[in-house]
């Protein structure tokens, strides 16, 4: 990375303010588009338009390329950005940097200015001067001080006798356009979880009741986020409010399905496996801030991509990477378990990531080419992951420092992946990469596993198969090694250049020999189309150790019949949404209130 040099003292282009300006309304028209599709979940939610939900969600991905291809033409159009020197871009810097001194989210449109001008000017002309390598305007005490706007979270104050009314009127104040089931009674049931969670307790002074300003949606959910303040103590909680169903199938009234406290219950609300949330916010650093304070362990470059600020996040991720770097000794590796056929992945043991890069050819069983495989990623970010597909983050042109490659890591780099490969200096430039969460490949966990934790396992991958099949999705290739284990124990699938709607499979049941001669073959005697898929036909690649076969077979003996699929996908067809919830079934304060699939 090359050093800072000294910007220009005096700002002299006239041209440099009016091209901060242009680029600075490129970001706020993108901000409040954001903000607009945002604040409509609330009413897709009140009228429990699921389709529109999901529909918003994926556009909401689309909308920050969108705007920034939109910049960056304007700039050309309008001051023919790529042909400024250097000095121009150094003023228009620091006149972006004036321009956010108030502003309400200056570190996503610091992030913005980086992207409008990487997209302009070639990686071999632009350097540091010309975008944020570090934020230059701070985040801390942003106010939200319109007088229309809500502030980021309310704060109340109940005593031992107020504590069911204050939590009456914490829900009604979200203003949801539809009745409850029994709110008064959901209340109560929160309040004997909310006694179960803190034990005996004396009010202290200052016990309050802090709540973020917007509910969060997802999926079928809106949920209440906030934490409970007693002297020194914190306790996080949320709040997941469903539509109850009923008898015909159409949503009924409302309902608190559980409370959740903790930070642990609330990492697996807000898990890098999941979709992103539909929140309202003008301050989004404040609601980081506070959601923060909620889970230290979690990295703001999460939570920024749970907020659907996923491009706030690869930056952020991206500089404390290259912190990490700066700060350890150890060196990038082949990732340990059996290596991919289309990916290479490697990873630096200190650093708690993959790095997968696509290969440049592939095993002749393996019809696919490099934008296919790009699609089914894409496919992944904008669908519901319900839990069960590690989010990535995709970069371009990333440097890596050369000397901290293992050799053999560079070996098999040059010779799957030389198209993606660039040597700079002492920098190792990959001009494509996704970075997962790395997880503990599931083969090699029931390989070390105890037999209790192999139950367990087993029954969680036949839980993520289920899962994903609620969501639409087929795996295509359900090979252990394709699933990982993450730190709570959940199974979680991260191969996806064989991934499928389930809506555009065909499942069949083996058909039956029709002579002896089918009957002994060796060959596939049946005809087989392009989208065909043959659920019994899992058995023996999945199920050769006996231990596994055992619980495989008492839990999810169904995933081997054509018919399980085949309902499920007719329900799909058909329109319905399948609940997945981010909790277990025993935390439901009344499963027989709402008729939906298990628990993810």
């Amino acid at each position: 990375m090359k050093p800072l040099t000294t910007f220009p003292t005096a700002l002299t282009d006239t041209r440099a303010f009016d091209i901060a300006q242009a680029m600075l309304d490129g970001f706020d028209r993108h901000y409040t588009l954001f903000r607009e599709a945002s604040a409509q979940a609330k009413q897709r939610f009140e009228v429990a338009d699921w389709h529109g939900q999901q529909r918003s969600q994926r556009e909401r991905i689309e909308f920050y390329d969108l705007r920034v291809a939109e910049a960056a033409e304007r700039l050309q159009r309008e001051f023919t950005a790529q042909a400024l020197p250097k000095d121009v871009w150094q003023q228009v810097k620091l006149h972006y940097i004036g321009l956010l001194v108030e502003h309400h989210q200056p570190e996503l449109a610091e992030t913005f200015f980086n992207s409008v001008t990487t997209k302009i000017l070639h990686r071999s002309y632009f350097h540091n001067d010309f975008i944020f390598v570090r934020p230059a305007v701070s985040t801390e005490y942003i106010e939200n001080d319109e007088p229309a706007s809500l502030p980021t979270y309310r704060a109340y104050y109940p005593t031992q006798s107020t504590m069911r009314e204050t939590f009456l009127r914490i829900v009604d104040n979200f203003q949801l356009q539809c009745e409850f089931e029994d709110l008064g009674r959901d209340v109560d049931s929160v309040l004997v979880a909310v006694a179960r969670e803190l034990g005996e307790f004396r009010m202290r002074a200052n016990f309050q009741v802090q709540v973020l300003s917007s509910l969060f949606y997802r999926n079928k959910g809106a949920y209440l986020v906030g934490k409970i303040i007693n002297g020194f103590s914190e306790t996080p909680f949320a709040l997941p409010i469903l539509h109850g169903e009923e008898a015909d199938g159409k949503p009924g009234r409302l309902i608190i399905d559980t409370a959740l406290f903790g930070e642990d219950d609330l990492l697996l609300l807000f898990s890098f496996a999941r979709a992103y949330f539909m929140v309202t916010m003008e301050v989004p650093s404040a609601y980081v801030q506070f959601l923060r304070s909620m889970m230290p362990r979690k990295p703001r470059s999460e939570i920024y991509n749970a907020l659907g600020l996923q491009k706030q996040g690869k930056n952020a991720f991206y500089r404390d990477f290259l912190s990490h770097l700066r700060h350890s000794s150890d060196h990038f590796r082949i990732a340990p378990g059996i290596k991919g056929m289309v990916m290479l992945v490697f990873d630096l043991p200190s650093f708690p990531y993959v790095f997968k890069i696509i290969k440049d050819f592939y095993p002749a069983q393996k019809e696919t080419t490099r934008e296919t495989i790009k699609s089914k990623y894409l496919l992944v970010k904008q669908h519901d992951r319900v839990g069960r597909m590690a989010d990535t983050l995709e970069y371009s042109n990333v440097g890596f420092p050369r000397g901290r490659f293992e050799d053999e890591l560079i070996a098999e780099l040059k010779h799957f992946c030389p198209s993606l490969l660039e040597e700079d200096g002492d920098t190792l430039v990959i001009r494509h990469v996704y970075i997962e969460r790395r997880m503990i490949p599931l083969n090699i966990y029931l390989q070390e596993a105890s037999l209790t934790q192999i139950e367990q396992a087993v029954i969680e991958y036949g839980n993520a198969i289920k899962d994903l099949v609620r969501a639409n999705i087929f795996p295509g290739d359900m090979l252990w090694k394709n699933f990982g284990v993450t730190r709570h124990g959940k199974v979680v699938f991260y191969d996806y250049d064989e991934i499928e709607y389930m809506t555009d499979c065909n499942f069949r049941k083996v058909p039956a020999p029709r002579n002896e001669e089918e009957e002994m073959s060796g060959e596939i005697w049946y005809k087989v189309g392009p989208k065909d898929v043959f659920p019994e036909t899992f058995a023996p690649f999945l199920l050769g150790n006996p231990g596994v076969r055992d619980v495989f077979m008492k839990h999810h003996a169904d995933l081997l019949d054509a018919a399980f699929w085949q309902g499920h996908k007719e329900r799909i067809q058909a329109g319905y949404v399948h609940d997945v919830f981010p909790y277990e079934a025993n935390k439901r304060f009344g499963s027989q209130r709402l008729v939906a699939a298990p628990a993810a």
